[in-house]
């Protein structure tokens, strides 16, 4: 063989080698292009208006009722009245013959208390004028307190027989009240009351007897 013929056949040979070591690539066919990766795909988020949890109105706080200042404890005798001759009964006692002193008796007959004020009004049968005060009397504030059934007392006295007086059988009280109000005298048998222009007294009322006929 000649030396030209020999050299091709070599060549083809290691041209059918060549072509049996190289197999398709790991990117593809043979000397194909590699295949190109697919495209991952991309999560889409949803486009609008996300939704807001509802929100609850605020807790308004209750509304606290206004407190009343406690009410002060009410005065029990503010509405105790003067007595008057239509709350009592009235009677006169004789204490001592010779100054002609009598022992002069109220007693709440109303339903309610009622204030004794000052002394009693005591005008002695047809004479003209009426008892003179003797000792003081305590204020309106002060007076006795008379719940129904209490009596307060007062020391009535004629006087000593001096010869200018007279001896009435009878007299008349009505009670001092602070106002006008008309009253109807309460009359009280006094059998052998002589009385004086100048030394008959009569006292402020008291809560007993011994304390008006003392003073």
């Amino acid at each position: 063989m000649s030396t030209v013929r020999r050299s091709a056949a070599v060549l083809v040979t290691l041209a059918a080698v060549a072509l049996t070591a190289c197999g398709p690539g790991e990117d593809g066919a043979a000397g194909g292009p590699a295949a190109p990766s697919a495209t991952p795909s991309t999560s889409v988020t949803p486009t609008g208006t996300p939704t807001k949890a509802p929100t609850e109105p605020p807790t308004k706080a209750p509304t606290k009722a206004p407190t009343k200042p406690p009410t002060p404890p009410a005065d029990p005798d503010y509405d105790v009245f003067p007595c008057s001759t239509f709350d009592v009964t009235f009677t006169a006692t004789l204490a001592e013959p010779t100054t002609s002193s009598y022992l002069l008796k109220i007693t709440n007959k109303s339903g309610k208390p009622c204030r004794a004020l000052g002394h009693p009004v005591v005008a002695f049968g047809d004479l003209d004028g009426r008892a003179v005060e003797r000792g003081p009397a305590p204020g309106i504030e002060d007076a006795i307190r008379l719940a129904p059934g209490e009596s307060a007392y007062a020391g009535l006295m004629g006087g000593l027989k001096d010869g200018k007086g007279k001896t009435v059988p009878s007299i008349a009280m009505t009670m001092s009240t602070d106002s006008d109000l008309e009253q109807k005298p309460l009359k009280a048998s006094t059998p052998g009351l002589y009385v004086s222009p100048d030394k008959n007294s009569v006292t402020a009322w008291m809560t007993n007897a011994e304390d008006a006929l003392s003073l």
